[in-house]
């Protein structure tokens, strides 16, 4: 193990670099984050299908 050391220093000040921030393992927020991103999909695809049908309706090819 000749960088033991080195790595060691390196786990220390990482982990000392995320002290602060919060870890969140259950997975609530990256399923929040899904379900607002796909809302948000979802309302840019009926307003480009308006917008795509008022184009029709409007004759526009």
């Amino acid at each position: 193990m000749a960088r033991g050391n080195q790595r060691d220093k390196a786990q220390k000040k990482a982990a000392d670099a995320n002290k602060g921030k919060r870890s969140d393992g259950d997975g609530k927020s990256f399923r929040t984050k899904m379900e607002n991103d796909a809302e948000i999909m979802r309302k840019k695809q009926e307003a480009a299908a308006a917008k795509k049908a008022a184009e029709a309706a409007a004759g526009k090819p």
